[in-house]
């Protein structure tokens, strides 16, 4: 008889705050020639002369500032949302992580063994980009070939501006936003440029024109930066907000190469210089606080944003174990259940 059962993936934490673990979960991470996408050779030479001599070191302590007693914050608020929605749905659910345990190959192997014969696969990325969503979708999509040539599968596509996401995307955050603050800052994780480029698959589009977001173009399928745009001006239609009392960054680069701007460290410090006194932060690129946002912009950011005059920076909590946002998951399951029958 056919068995269904859904996979939810997020990208993933080192094991401990300890160096070697950190070091690793780096060495794995940027390892992917979706992540840094340079030949072979150059990326290898880089992780072993200017990144892991080092930043394992950095990296540790920056998780242990927001390690908790039961471990990363991605992974215990992951978990929480896999028994969620295993408790909505009526099929199995399993949890895996592109980097780190539980491993997408481990998690592959318990559902070969518990006979899963239609897999729905979900990236727990609402935007596409080639070092995250798409990474995701070819490790499982390869794992799920190699140990099940026979599983049918099916993805959740990138749900950047569902209706159902956005309205998640309100509910969670809404709470946060009722005091008045000068500025509201969307801040996405950043890409290099040239990511976005390779995902044009006109080569002509996408930071070629100075309307390439908001013209219509088939590239916006697989458009980071469009997407991201997307989100924001869907949230602010939803919610009701001013749009001129709102901005977009992108944090987190790595490396010297161009990266999608502004950069957010660089507008924290700009804001506060130019006034700006409180200021609010929403990360909607991650569906789980983590790193990036609870080190990134709860701690280094607001510490920037006052260092240069601000008053005080809140960081939005991501929707995290929000009851939409669970709804939402176990609703798109349920209607994928539905093709099946």
């Amino acid at each position: 008889m056919p068995k269904a059962a859904a996979l939810l993936l997020n990208l993933g934490s080192p094991d401990s705050t300890s160096i070697p673990d950190v070091r690793r979960y780096l060495d794995e991470f940027l390892s992917d020639e979706r992540v840094l996408d340079i030949a072979a050779w150059k990326r290898a030479l880089i992780l072993k002369l200017f990144i892991l001599p080092k930043r394992p070191k950095e990296s540790a302590e920056a998780y242990s500032q927001v390690w908790t007693d039961e471990g990363s914050p991605l992974i215990v608020t992951s978990k929480e949302q896999h028994k969620l929605v295993s408790e909505q749905v009526d099929i199995s659910v399993y949890l895996g992580m592109r980097y780190g345990n539980p491993s997408t190959a481990d998690v592959m192997k318990q559902i070969v063994a518990d006979g899963v014969t239609d897999l729905f696969i979900m990236p727990l990325y609402p935007h596409y980009a080639m070092s995250s969503y798409e990474t995701a979708v070819v490790c499982a999509m390869d794992e799920a070939h190699k140990q099940a040539p026979n599983m049918r599968t099916k993805l959740l596509q990138p749900f950047y501006q569902d209706e159902d996401y956005i309205q998640a995307l309100v509910d969670s955050a809404q709470p946060h936003l009722e005091e008045d603050d000068d500025l509201l800052l969307f801040s996405y994780h950043g890409i290099p440029e040239r990511h976005v480029q390779k995902t044009d698959p006109s080569h002509a589009h996408c930071l070629v024109r100075d309307d390439c977001c908001v013209n219509p173009h088939p590239c916006h399928a697989t458009c980071y930066k469009h997407q991201c745009l997307a989100t924001t001006q869907a949230f602010i239609d939803k919610i009701g907000i001013d749009k001129k009392k709102t901005a977009i960054s992108f944090q987190s680069r790595l490396l010297r190469d161009p990266w999608l701007g502004p950069y957010t460290d660089y507008e924290l410090e700009r804001f506060g210089k130019e006034g700006i006194k409180k200021i609010k932060v929403m990360c909607p690129a991650f569906v789980s606080d983590c790193l990036e946002t609870i080190e990134e912009i709860g701690m280094t950011g607001v510490e920037q944003f006052t260092d240069a005059g601000g008053e005080s920076l809140t960081l939005v909590p991501c929707m995290n174990a929000h009851p939409s946002w669970i709804n939402f998951l176990s609703n798109r399951i349920t209607q994928w259940q539905e093709t099946l029958e």
